[in-house]
């Protein structure tokens, strides 16, 4: 009883809520216009024609799409001519997605968790298995997909203690949904346990998926270039979020002379609110999107800061660096993936919030790939010292190396996780 109150509580909410999810998705198509595309999609309607049979992934931005392209490489190798379904909820994911796609596959928004538009979607493409990112457990998804015989996995799972305990705020909610999961593969033991106690019943660790995405080498290769630019090597503040940035740009005047920083927001539309921040700080500022093909101009070489302004370019970013400052981890937040950074040779200084990584957090300072600092002023100061001692700034980098490589191996596992669910079908 009380799990059907709860239901008819979320589906009321929704069903009032509605309107002003519409107004917030054409807002937001202002600055990223693929928010405007296909809207009809977001609730069930206005598909294109559709096969059956297909592996369904749910990846909603786009770090998560990034870990999925893993282990849909891993898909395609074990089982070629596989089609897929990629589903998403913002339009960076979607961009990044649409790469991933061969012949015979499907790309659309993920629909809004309203029952109808939940049972459209799964009435349309009528997956052969769905397979969610991390976190993405949507209460009607869930429930609509196990009813239709659609067996739901979530893949590369985490759950920090933060997340788990909001969840179980509303439980009537959340473990009905992880109950009818048919499998779920986590990150890590702790995540594992943490599933366990929101009530996903087949639980199993089958380690992180950003472990094996292989930076591209093209992208490496710009990077180094960049970073002969000019006489100031790079210091990176990669996927910063609201609030660091002022706080970086107070401390950074005082060491502008010693090294440039590369800043990287870790939303597209927050570029222009950033690049105001650099002005107002008064340190000059070259935008890469500015930038001519040839790279860096005579104005980027003078400039302070450079400004992280593109798309798909954070492993360019990382190989222009000597060090970076991990976003997300100097506020409150959780912390950004960090396992990127390690996979392009960049030791990482990092805040004391990384609950949403953090074995991957821990395991990376044990292995001598990262530090940990207190605030970002400290990080600053850190950053240039590393740079000034080549010897401890390149052996973080190659422990960096190693540590990315070590881990490698769950596209595999997840892959034939999901493959088994296809077994006679």
């Amino acid at each position: 009883m009380k799990a059907a109150l709860a239901r008819w509580a979320y589906d009321a909410l929704l069903w009032v809520v509605a309107p002003l999810y519409r107004v917030r998705l054409w807002r937001r198509g202002a600055v990223e216009p693929l928010y405007r595309h296909a809207m009809a999609e977001r609730f069930g309607r206005g598909y294109p024609p559709a096969r059956p049979g297909a592996v369904w992934i749910h990846a909603v931005s786009l770090g998560e799409t990034r870990a999925a392209a893993a282990l849909i490489d891993a898909l395609r190798a074990a089982r070629p001519g596989l089609r897929l379904l990629l589903t998403h909820g913002t339009a960076t994911g979607r961009e990044a997605g649409a790469a991933l796609l061969q012949p015979g596959d499907a790309q659309c928004w993920l629909p809004y968790d309203a029952p109808a538009a939940v049972r459209r979607f799964l009435d349309h493409w009528q997956p052969a298995v769905g397979v969610l990112m991390e976190t993405e457990v949507w209460p009607n998804l869930v429930r609509r997909a196990t009813r239709a015989g659609v067996p739901v996995l979530l893949v590369n799972a985490r759950l920090s203690d933060r997340s788990l305990r909001r969840g179980l705020r509303f439980e009537a909610l959340l473990r009905p949904a992880m109950a009818a999961l048919a499998r779920v593969l986590a990150q890590t033991e702790a995540d594992a346990e943490r599933l366990r106690a929101a009530g996903a019943p087949q639980v199993e660790v089958a380690g992180n998926l950003k472990f094996d995405v292989t930076p591209d080498a093209d992208r490496l290769a710009q990077g180094r270039a960049w970073a002969q630019v000019g006489a100031r090597p790079l210091v990176l503040a990669a996927s910063t979020r609201e609030g660091e940035e002022a706080e970086l740009l107070a401390a950074w005047p005082s060491v502008a002379s010693a090294a440039r920083l590369l800043l990287v927001a870790r939303h597209p539309q927050r570029f222009d609110e950033v690049a105001a921040l650099v002005e107002r700080a008064g340190l000059s500022l070259s935008r890469r999107s500015a930038w001519p093909a040839a790279g860096p101009d005579d104005a980027a070489r003078a400039a302070d800061v450079w400004l992280g302004d593109t798309m798909g370019e954070l492993p360019a970013y990382y190989a222009a660096a000597r060090v970076a400052l991990l976003g997300g981890s100097f506020a409150p937040l959780g912390g950004q993936n960090l396992i990127e950074a390690a996979a392009c040779g960049c030791p990482v200084l990092m805040g004391p919030h990384t609950f949403n990584f953090a074995e991957a957090a821990e395991r990376s300072i044990a292995a001598g790939a990262a530090e940990r600092v207190g605030d970002l002023a400290s990080a600053v100061r850190r950053a240039v010292a590393l740079l000034a001692d080549e010897a401890v700034r390149g052996r973080m980098a190659t422990q960096a190396l190693d540590f990315a490589a070590a881990h490698r191996g769950a596209a595999r596992r997840m892959a034939a996780a999901i493959l088994s669910q296809l077994a006679g079908r």
